[in-house]
């Protein structure tokens, strides 16, 4: 099969964690047969440098003419003073905007190998498959007016019904492949945006007659995140509660590093970026952990390509390597000497080509 894939390297440990899924990805082509064209764009404070805007039309042009888009990350100290236009973060808005990738979504997982690393108590995370469904391209961060002057500011939030809609559906059908439970977050006892939130999800369970419903305010959701992780299945949620819940759950997993995140569309086009940020502090140093880079890497194979076993090979690789007790620096306990961010993607790399012979070897005496 062939595809072509946009990559947006970005800001900060961006071109590192992006390098790493890369080589990934060119051993998976290379063991099940496919052709990957790696076609390179530049977005966010990179972009701003070289063109004056962080989502340049020449970046738009390349992502239109791929299957897919895998990024880095953006953002980053050196261009926090800019104008709103031209700050990192808009580039990232920008671009879901445009595609109308409407769903993020972010899964965690508890790693085995690396439980003890979670600020929780293992027994409580030992457990956690949780999924959060964000809607991406609504909310407040899209809302006009939108201004700020000396003495006050103003945001907008709004939500149409055919928005909430969309990603409700998304969710219901997610859990269907799942443990069957939907946990919709919203702030209804406040905002009248939750109130036709809660309203839309009711509507929509009816058709979902096999999927447990239950509705959470915002507050209570992030206590529970907390307190009791592994209750939940599929959270689906607004834009900025998402944004917050599922940075909150990504420590649950006991490094930022570790997950993987997808926005997409109806069409099975969506855009691919790990759940960290930029790291400016680290970046150039091989600290940087590009295991979400490459878990971001699988969900694209699976989601937008239907490669499943494909998929499954990265992130297998991706556990195995964690087992036999290599890491990365945000993982790596005293006494233990963690690899480079180079050579963590190699022994991913390495793992990832022996299962594909092993896999081969035993179907040859099936």
């Amino acid at each position: 099969m062939e595809k072509r894939i946009a990559v947006l390297p970005g800001d900060g440990i961006g071109p590192e964690v992006i390098s790493s899924a890369v080589k990934v990805l060119e051993v998976i082509a290379r063991r099940f047969h496919h052709s990957f064209e790696f076609v390179y764009g530049s977005i966010g404070g990179a972009a701003v440098d070289a063109y004056g805007t962080p989502l340049p039309d020449e970046t738009i042009a390349l992502c239109e003419k791929s299957d897919a888009v895998l990024l880095g990350a953006v953002g980053g100290p050196k261009w926090d003073q800019n104008p709103a236009d031209t700050r990192p973060e808009k580039g990232l808005l920008a671009i879901r905007k445009h595609f109308g990738l409407f769903a993020n979504i972010r899964p965690v997982k508890a790693v085995p190998a690396i439980l003890h690393r979670s600020p929780l108590k293992e027994d409580l995370v030992k457990d956690v498959d949780l999924v959060i469904v964000r809607e991406l391209t609504g909310g407040l961060y899209f809302g006009e007016p939108s201004r700020k002057t000396h003495d006050a500011a103003v945001d907008t939030l709004v939500y149409t019904r055919v928005e909430i809609e969309r990603i409700v559906r998304s969710a219901f059908d997610l859990a269907r492949m799942r443990r069957g439970k939907v946990t919709s977050v919203d702030k209804a006892n406040v905002l009248q945006s939750s109130r036709l939130w809660r309203e839309v999800v009711e509507e929509v369970r009816a058709g979902y007659p096999d999927i447990e419903v239950e509705h959470q305010l915002v507050d209570s959701a992030a206590m529970k995140l907390i307190t009791n992780p592994a209750a939940f299945d599929v959270i689906v949620t607004e834009n900025m509660f998402g944004d917050i819940l599922s940075d909150e759950a990504s420590v649950i997993t006991g490094s930022l590093g570790l997950l993987p995140s997808a926005s997409v569309r109806t069409d099975g086009f969506g855009l691919y970026e790990p759940v960290h940020g930029s790291a400016p502090d680290v970046a150039g140093k091989g600290l940087a952990n590009p295991a979400a880079t490459m878990l971001s890497a699988a969900m694209m194979l699976r989601q937008s390509f239907g490669m499943e076993e494909e998929a499954t090979a990265i992130e297998q690789a991706v556990q195995t390597i964690y087992e036999e007790g290599h890491c990365t620096a945000d993982l790596a306990g005293s006494g233990v000497r963690p690899l480079s961010t180079e050579q963590w993607a190699a022994r991913v790399a390495e793992e990832v080509d022996i299962q594909s012979v092993s896999n081969s070897i035993m179907c040859s005496y099936v």
